[in-house]
């Protein structure tokens, strides 16, 4: 690769991690997120959101007291309403003034996590430091299939729960000639897929719990680029109300991977 090669691969790398932190900082993001509440069915009040909140084999309902108000769907609503029977990994966020109130299912329980713009958290964010763009950490891979797709359970960040993921093939790559593979989730796009991992450099100068790679659709050969330049930190990394998944076993690499996302400032 030539030096103007090298300056365009940086510059594109810059580009997309400048719109990858913008992203981050939405006023509604995980950095806006001031607790986690975990759902049960005894109604409770949350800090931050209106209304009492439980949940049941029908799903999560909301009971708004007199004066109290939420938007969902752009419709206000008032007294008792129900989100219904929530699927995994799949959620709602309705409105509540300049805030919205995430409801969401995680781990087979139903959470509330209210995202407040003035968090402290997310005004005060100073940005994430990354390893200088290096073509040499845009490796060639190979996706194989599995003959059906795998359900891998992983752990989370938050002790006690499980994440289930269909896992439908695994990547292999070579670096500096060390024959390597990683098992791979689906995408939020059909045929995409993403990679959690840790490496030699989890924990010293990047987030101890893991990494995400997003790969785009594998090539109709299997070919895949699998670019750790835009290895990324979950939001674990950043505040203690996510419920981030961990990395399969199979995914620690014998190698420091120093590309990609640091730890996060302070």
């Amino acid at each position: 690769m030539t030096v103007t090669d090298t300056d365009t691969f940086a510059a594109d790398w810059a580009a997309w991690h400048e719109q990858h932190e913008a992203r981050r900082a939405d006023p509604h993001g995980f950095l806006a997120i001031t607790g986690l509440h975990w759902l049960t069915g005894e109604p409770q009040r949350v800090p931050g959101a209106p209304g009492e909140w439980s949940t049941g084999p029908d799903g999560v309902v909301v009971r708004l007291g007199e004066g109290e108000e939420l938007v969902v769907d752009g419709a206000p609503v008032h007294g008792e309403h129900s989100f219904g029977v929530l699927p995994e990994r799949g959620g709602v966020s309705p409105v509540h003034g300049d805030a919205v109130v995430e409801v969401a299912r995680r781990g087979g329980s139903d959470v509330v996590r209210p995202r407040h713009p003035s968090n402290p958290v997310l005004v005060g964010y100073p940005g994430t430091p990354a390893y200088p763009a290096d073509p040499r950490w845009a490796v060639t891979g190979r996706y194989v299939a599995f003959d059906e797709p795998r359900p891998t359970t992983v752990g989370a960040v938050v002790e006690g729960l499980q994440h289930v993921y269909d896992a439908p093939g695994r990547i292999e790559f070579e670096l500096d000639g060390q024959p390597l593979s990683l098992t791979a989730f689906n995408g939020p796009t059909p045929g995409s897929l993403f990679v959690l991992f840790t490496d030699r450099t989890s924990g010293v100068t990047t987030y101890a719990a893991n990494r995400s790679v997003a790969v785009d659709a594998p090539a109709p050969d299997g070919t895949v680029t699998l670019d750790f330049n835009r290895a990324t930190n979950l939001p674990c990394a950043y505040t203690e109300f996510a419920t981030c998944p961990l990395a399969p076993a199979e995914n620690h690499l014998p190698v420091a991977v120093e590309a990609g996302e640091k730890k996060p400032l302070g």
